[in-house]
């Protein structure tokens, strides 16, 4: 493989210490950040809410940008590969338990999506010896709803709004479970 197609010319070590890993350390560092903007005042000043999107909308651009990064320039690490979906998935965890928490998302949204990301991030660790599953289209789908769902409920934005949330949030609740049920599909099929 060459540094173009994602991974580092055969026999050369990429360094942890590089672009792509510094943006997935970023997005964790930004999880605290995120939720004091999305508690201050009690969780509903419009200005906070405002500043958690904010937030929100960084970190998730950053998950884009440092995956690009990775590939183009050869810097794909083991860091990387194990720290990635561990952001990404305290990012949404923190956005879905924080948004349940204010009351402004129901609790059995947030117990149905993060159940099916543990269940499946613990089976992803249970076969990362055998190699990674790469993520599908349909799990590209489900972190495209999510995030859209999660900033539309972040936001504070007015009552003409609540169908529209709804219903991204139930196309990404519909879209979580299909695509978790594929995947332990997937690693049933697959050989032992």
């Amino acid at each position: 493989m060459s540094a173009t197609d994602g991974a580092s010319p055969a026999g050369t070590r990429v360094s942890n210490l590089n672009p792509a890993n510094g943006l997935t350390v970023l997005r964790i560092v930004l999880v605290p950040v995120f939720l004091v903007a999305l508690f201050a005042d009690g969780g509903h000043s419009a200005a906070w809410r405002w500043t958690a999107f904010a937030i929100f909308a960084v970190a998730m651009i950053t998950d884009r940008i440092d995956g690009q990064i990775a590939r183009r320039y050869g810097l794909v690490t083991e860091f990387g590969k194990l720290m990635d979906p561990i952001a990404d998935k305290a990012l949404t965890g923190a956005a879905f338990v924080g948004l349940s928490v204010l009351g402004d998302l129901p609790w059995w949204v947030t117990i149905v999506i993060l159940g099916r990301e543990l269940g499946i991030t613990l089976m992803r660790f249970w076969v990362i010896n055998e190699g990674v599953i790469p993520a599908s289209r349909g799990g590209k789908l489900k972190t495209l709803l999510q995030t859209l769902a999660l900033g539309l409920y972040i936001m504070p934005l007015p009552d003409a709004f609540h169908w529209p949330k709804v219903i991204v949030m139930g196309a990404a609740l519909v879209v979580t479970v299909l695509t978790g049920l594929d995947y332990v599909r997937s690693l049933r099929r697959a050989p032992a």
